[in-house]
């Protein structure tokens, strides 16, 4: 049973994790998932959000797990889907793909 539009989120920063040496910026990385998962999952509902962690943030979720990371207690980009961690630092797609479809998702043929 596919879980209605799943809510994905991305944490980030302009600036690149000093962990994440060579990796792609947190704008990029939400840029990318965006046009992957509407690839791999089209006509298939999904809210996808950027959360950029150095402005000032209204929603006081956003705002804990903002200071979780400026604590280090994750790298960034930090990648949720419905609260849940699925990546930090160097995000991979197959994890991200593999929550998806255990949320119902199914890939197009």
């Amino acid at each position: 049973m596919k879980e209605n539009n799943p809510i994905i989120e991305i944490f980030g920063a302009d600036v690149i994790c000093a962990s994440c040496v060579n990796a792609p910026s947190s704008k990029d990385t939400y840029e990318w998932l965006q046009a992957a998962i509407s690839r791999k999952f089209p006509n298939q509902s999904f809210s996808i959000r950027y959360i950029d962690i150095e402005q000032p943030l209204d929603n006081e979720r956003y705002k804990q797990w903002a200071e979780r990371i400026n604590n280090d207690e994750f790298f960034y980009p930090l990648v949720l889907i419905n609260n849940e961690v699925i990546g930090e630092g160097y995000i991979q797609i197959q994890p991200i793909f593999s929550t998806l479809e255990k949320l119902g998702f199914s890939a197009a043929e």
